[in-house]
């Protein structure tokens, strides 16, 4: 029977030597032939929200936060049909070393490449000769190889996906097509390296170096940690505890300080603890949790520490949530699943600056032996921000703000 394992099929499409539930099985791995594998996908939506944006989009009230909320990671736009995106992807292994070219076009290309812009305009670092390096650069979702250096030690170097969170953005892969605002508001992709080691055949260990979050180059004085511990402790069960950490790496924090004169946004450190667990209870019936909470460290003293405490309420301002997902296969062909997510930014240190509640029930159909997946799916957010006072962080048919937004619509993805 087909089924949907989310936490598998990420690890199997975004980290696939991290950790021994998506490595190869002991037949591939002896095969001394190399194998060259061409994958991927292309994606189309169309979606109506019911509080009717004046603007079109579902990127929330733009009177707030001087125009600049981010209320949906790709799925943006309202009442049209959207191209979402386009993927080509190599991979080359034999028993030594594995190569992916993970390649990717189209709107949703450019949102993934976060921070890896072809404007100068978001470019803080003072070699300006960088930014004429970007070029096509958008387009490079993953570029990494790995070398094996052992049956259970291997290591990676390059461009990769994030080992943060539970979703990822390959449509085919999630359960739900919008995605959450823990995807949203923790990091995309890395440029550097990492080694994983096989500790037992149940736990398996990751941790490396990167440039930063989101960015093309580094513009930061040291590199950023990054670190996972996968435990699967009975068959069918899987825990996945990651943490990434690193000084005064944040784009987005970069750029306020750029804009605003602030240098103590420069000079700070922020970590970030994730756990994402998974639970195939039949094989029909899957629950999975997200668990996320980050913080910031700003060393700033005497007025600028006042400053600090007077925009964030504390030296060490803090976001985080919880998203708990729930799936069922009624057969080969249909199925149903529900997303909870809680997320606090009420401190506005990550990209919405609210407290958004979020019910998403998605019932994909699979056809053409797999290849066809339409997910029909509706999607309630209610907003507020305490903090903030009455922050109505969503949009009406008038342009005013509203408190919360409910759509409704379908994706039509294809995979090979």
């Amino acid at each position: 029977m087909k089924k949907y394992i989310p936490i598998a099929l990420f690890y199997a499409s975004n980290l696939a030597v991290t950790t021994p539930a998506i490595s190869q099985d002991t037949t591939e791995a002896k095969e001394e032939k190399p194998k060259v594998i061409l994958s991927g996908y292309m994606d189309t939506y169309i979606l109506h929200a019911f509080n009717n944006p004046l603007s079109g989009t579902l990127m929330g009230n733009p009177a707030v936060y001087g125009g600049a909320p981010a209320g949906r990671a790709f799925d943006r736009l309202t009442d049209q049909f959207s191209l979402g995106l386009v993927q080509t992807k190599f991979t080359y292994s034999d028993k030594k070393s594995e190569m992916v070219i993970d390649l990717t076009f189209g709107p949703n290309a450019e949102l993934g490449n976060f921070g890896n812009t072809r404007s100068t305009t978001l470019w803080t670092s003072p070699n300006t000769f960088e930014s004429q390096m970007i070029g096509t650069s958008a387009s490079i979702k993953q570029a990494y190889f790995t070398y094996k250096a052992t049956d259970k030690l291997s290591f990676t170097v390059g461009q990769f996906g994030t080992h943060i969170g539970y979703e990822v953005i390959d449509a085919p892969i999630n359960y739900h097509y919008s995605l959450s605002n823990l995807f949203n508001n923790g990091p995309f992709y890395h440029i550097g390296m990492k080694a994983n080691y096989m500790l037992t055949d149940h736990i398996t260990l990751m941790a490396g170096l990167v440039n930063n979050w989101d960015n093309l180059f580094a513009n930061n004085s040291q590199k950023t940690v990054v670190s996972q511990v996968y435990v699967n402790p009975v068959k069918r069960f899987n825990i996945y505890i990651n943490y990434i950490g690193g000084y005064g790496n944040d784009t987005y924090l970069s750029t306020v300080a750029t804009s605003t004169g602030h240098a103590y946004l420069n000079d700070y450190t922020r970590q970030l603890f994730d756990l994402v667990t998974g639970y195939q209870v039949t094989t029909q019936f899957y629950v999975g949790l997200n668990a996320a909470y980050g913080f910031y460290h700003f060393k700033a003293i005497g007025a600028d520490e006042k400053s600090i405490i007077g925009q964030y309420g504390s030296t060490k301002p803090a976001w985080g949530g919880v998203a708990l997902y729930t799936n069922y296969a009624m057969n080969d062909v249909v199925g149903i699943g529900v997303r909870y997510e809680y997320f606090n930014d009420e401190n506005h240190v990550r990209y919405i600056g609210i407290i958004n509640r979020s019910l998403t029930i998605t019932a994909p159909i699979t056809l053409a032996d797999g290849h066809l997946i339409v997910k029909p799916e509706f999607r309630m957010d209610a907003a507020s921000n305490t903090k903030a006072g009455e922050l109505k962080y969503y949009e009406d048919k008038n342009g005013n703000g509203t408190n919360g937004q409910q759509t409704f619509g379908a994706a039509f993805i294809y995979k090979y």
